[in-house]
């Protein structure tokens, strides 16, 4: 049976006493808030030991009272207490307009938010890469493990696939590495330095750089997505539940091509750009193809080949891993699969490049330049 609220006041010595019984539900309280609204005077306890259930208006109700007045509540149920805590929690005060902060402490404030999320990301790329090597060992010891069927399948979409877009950014960007060159040293009546250049610059540094970067745009994007979806969907979590091991499965498989490939495509790269430069110096600057290839073969030597193909796999290693870790960082929600996938293409060219810088410095240092 549902009572209605009732309250009742006894007088003390130091307040009143406020007992409360019945129903303080929110179709029971009838003219209770307004009564509790008109008391002024001190009250030194409200008592709810004969209230029968209460609600979340009943528990606003009484938070608001007991908060006016500085009332101490006793007798009230588990229930009823719990109920009063939680709303006592949200409420509150909301700025409706956030303090406007100092431009230069906020300045500082992105920068070290920014320090700390790029330390977190290291260290996560270095546990992710200790993982890598311990799944790869453990693949080498038991070779019938390895999904030979889905290494195949990233060789395919790794490399096979880009091998028109690489084609032609090669090409073209042989074309204006001869075109800008030939402006340059056409000043000294050196137009013939423009091989020098074409050779030399592409099979040690362009080729494999700009193969690098359209791999981590191309295929690096891609892994962070596909993993990214796979972990919103918690695919990722299933195939732990039945024994199997997403980085046995879906890792190594796209590691592996991108190590492997990326030493193809750079090579693949640089002789296309080398084709390049060569219709440019023939069309330009009326060197023959036979002059151009001669030439090619006194510049540049054998060491500025075996540079380019000694970064590839590093490179293909850096765009895989990096791809791989930031897609299986996805928690939340979709939004997170496109800002996941955006810090694995940043990622990979950032640390290509700076890799490559550290590569160009020990080259030179072994007398490899």
């Amino acid at each position: 049976m549902n009572r209605p609220a009732e309250l009742s006041e006894e007088t003390g010595d130091n307040g009143a006493v406020l007992r409360l019984s019945g129903n303080l539900s929110v179709s029971c309280l009838g003219e209770l808030p307004n009564r509790l609204d008109a008391i002024e005077g001190p009250v030194k306890t409200l008592d709810m030991s004969d209230v029968d259930h209460i609600d979340t208006i009943g528990a606003w109700t009484i938070h608001r009272f007991v908060a006016r007045v500085d009332a101490r509540i006793e007798g009230a149920s588990d229930d009823a207490t719990r109920l009063i805590e939680e709303v006592n929690k949200v409420d509150e005060p909301v700025a409706i307009r956030p303090d406007r902060t100092p431009p230069f402490q906020r300045v500082l404030g992105e920068i070290g938010d920014a320090t700390i999320t790029a330390g977190q990301t290291l260290l996560g790329l270095l546990g992710f890469f200790g993982a890598t090597l311990v799944t790869a060992w453990t693949l080498i010891r038991h070779p019938r493990r390895i999904r030979v069927n889905a290494v195949v399948q990233r060789f395919e979409v790794v490399g096979v696939s880009a091998l028109a877009i690489i084609g032609l950014m090669s090409f073209l960007i042989g074309i204006v590495i001869a075109q800008q060159g030939s402006v340059q040293l056409r000043q000294f009546g050196m137009e013939v330095l423009t091989i020098n250049l074409v050779g030399r610059l592409t099979f040690r540094e362009l080729g494999v750089l700009m193969t690098a970067i359209m791999v981590a745009g191309r295929s690096g994007s891609a892994f962070a997505a596909q993993l990214g979806t796979m972990k919103l969907t918690e695919e990722i979590d299933a195939m732990r539940t039945i024994g199997v091991s997403p980085m046995e499965a879906l890792v190594m498989p796209r590691v592996t091509a991108a190590v492997v490939m990326m030493p193809l495509l750079g090579f693949y790269s640089s002789i296309v750009a080398i084709i390049g430069g060569g219709f440019l110096c023939a069309v330009s600057l009326d060197i023959p193809p036979i002059t151009f290839i001669q030439r090619l073969r006194e510049v540049v030597p054998i060491t500025d080949l075996w540079v380019g193909l000694i970064k590839a796999p590093v490179f293909g290693l850096i765009i895989a891993i990096s791809g791989c870790f930031q897609g299986l960082q996805v928690k939340a929600n979709a939004e997170e699969v496109g800002l996941r996938t955006t810090s694995a293409v940043v990622q990979a060219i950032f640390l290509v490049i700076v890799i490559d810088a550290f590569f160009a410095v020990f080259f030179t240092w072994v007398g490899w330049n």
